[in-house]
């Protein structure tokens, strides 16, 4: 028979049995350390979690073992040394519980970030059902970072690997599915696709705060952007909000009544201000919570919010900056590529100067970019053919990379120019095969004096330079080529891939 207690003494045993469990934690870990992940081979990889201070901590994974304890924060890490695992296997971490993670793949893990164009799925791109029925390819795993913005950088994340195969591949980031299918292909090893990417956010929330806020060319950007956040959240605009919104059930329900469609339900500005208006705080909750997991590089696929006039001009600094700092937090600097933005006709834009940015970001070494300028599409921000523009960054990071031959690593890039007479002469590298005009003579140049008023061009090709003139500009200094959104141009590489926008002046 058991023995009775009084319900004091039964309260006071749950309490000390909390309290012990909490003195006691388990040993957690990051999200993206999960079932099916992958880890990057021949590389030094970081395993961290957190764990009680000065409890040992074992991890255990093909053939190593490591040990370490935690620091009075808590968080422990090992550095396992380089992996090359021929088949699934398991990662084990072990303090006062385990931790079994399996069907752990050892391969080429690349993180790829970004706005909606990066966030768009395969479900959603050209030719679904075709490349829904082809997607058998166990090896390729996908994490989506699923965590919001934060105000403070987070450690945990959320999320979980999937395992690509025909029910899932939908789901999947298109341009980063198609991307690593090529590396898979080509490489024949796993691939590991890690997705952190939000819809119609700016550059600016994936940068650390206090990074982008110290660097002194960003200063008048967040001069304006400060003000322009204070009346986003300010008491007049939710006032205005509230108005708007019990106008919009108003409407909604006459709408239901005569069967018609309601309208748009107004914009929150506290959500909205937590969407876009934050500085740094998707660097904070979707990027911190990956430093350091060990990858082979980055893809990065965002402008489209910075194309307001007044926020183009920014967009230099801005890339350069998140590059360098993500490398640094990282602590190596590895290899990153970004798609350029594709030709779109929406009003109100400045595409050209963030086309530009991304050109001029190039300078950083070890970066490349995927230039999209003729697979966009005129009324759609997001352009369905991201088979293509993953290729096209597949065939930078393989000839570049990972020293495969490829046709080409970009299309025609400029290196430099010169003025002859009636005639610039602009050079080009990057022109494998030579330069062609694709469907008739060259499109896309103009020309101009000191004058500053642009003609359009006639060009023609020789070798791996263009020679453009017009017989309205007498002494021509500066040229231009698709400095338009939605630009007629037609130069390609040998490779058939084309040659990027630019301009040789520097007006404003």
């Amino acid at each position: 028979m058991m023995p009775s207690f009084p319900p004091r003494f039964i309260r006071l045993l749950a309490f000390a049995c909390v309290a012990v469990a909490a003195a006691h934690a388990d040993v957690k870990l990051p999200a993206i350390f999960s079932d099916h992940m992958v880890l990057q081979r021949d590389a030094t990889v970081p395993v961290w979690g957190w764990a009680d201070p000065g409890e040992k901590v074992t991890v255990s994974i093909a053939g190593q073992t490591l040990s370490t304890q935690p620091g009075s924060d808590g968080k422990w890490m090992v550095k396992l040394a380089k992996l090359n695992a021929a088949r699934p296997t398991t990662l084990t971490v072990k303090g006062k519980n385990e931790i079994v993670i399996n069907d752990v793949l050892v391969g080429e893990v690349w993180l790829g970030s970004g706005q909606s164009n990066m966030a768009m799925t395969v479900a959603r791109s050209k030719d679904f059902p075709q490349e829904q029925a082809a997607a058998q390819f166990p090896s390729i795993r996908m994490f989506k970072e699923e965590s919001a913005a934060a105000e403070k950088p987070q450690g945990g994340g959320s999320g979980r690997w999937v395992i690509c195969s025909p029910d899932s591949v939908g789901s999947f980031s298109a341009i980063l599915y198609f991307f690593g299918r090529e590396l898979h292909r080509s490489l024949g090893v796993p691939v590991g696709l890690i997705n952190s990417s939000v819809g119609g956010t700016p550059i600016e929330s994936w940068i650390a705060p206090e990074v982008q806020r110290a660097a002194p060319d960003l200063k008048s950007f967040f001069t304006a952007a400060d003000k322009e956040n204070a009346g986003i959240a300010s008491e007049a605009a939710k006032k205005k909000y509230e108005r708007d919104l019990a106008q919009w059930q108003e409407a909604s329900k006459k709408a239901r009544a005569e069967k018609q469609k309601a309208p748009r339900r107004p914009q929150n500005p506290t959500e909205l201000k937590e969407r876009k208006a934050n500085i740094g705080g998707l660097f904070n909750g979707k990027i911190a919570p990956l430093i350091p997991y060990a990858i082979r590089g980055a893809l990065w696929y965002q402008g489209e919010a910075n194309s307001m006039p007044a926020k183009a001009p920014f967009y230099e600094h801005q890339l350069r900056l998140l590059v360098t700092d993500w490398r640094t937090r990282w602590g190596y600097e590895f290899p990153f590529a970004w798609a350029q933005l594709p030709n779109f006709g929406g009003p109100g834009r400045d595409w050209p100067t963030v086309r530009e940015a991304m050109l001029k970001t190039l300078a950083l070494p070890r970066t490349g970019m995927g230039i999209n300028i003729d697979i966009g599409d005129e009324k759609n921000i997001h352009p369905l053919n991201k088979q293509e523009a993953g290729r096209r960054l597949s065939l930078w990071a393989l000839g570049t990379v990972y020293g495969r031959k490829v046709p080409a690593t970009s299309g025609p890039l400029p290196a430099g120019h010169e003025i002859r007479e009636r005639e610039v002469v602009v050079r080009f590298k990057h022109a494998n095969g030579g330069l062609i005009a694709k469907d008739g003579p060259v499109r896309g140049f103009v020309i101009a004096g000191s004058n500053r008023e642009w003609k359009p061009a006639q060009a023609r090709i020789a070798g791996d330079t263009v020679i453009v003139s017009s017989p309205d500009v007498a002494k021509p200094v500066a040229v231009r080529y698709a400095w338009e959104n939605f630009p007629s141009c037609n130069l390609y590489n040998g490779a058939g891939l084309p040659a990027t926008p630019f301009r040789t002046d520097n007006w404003k």
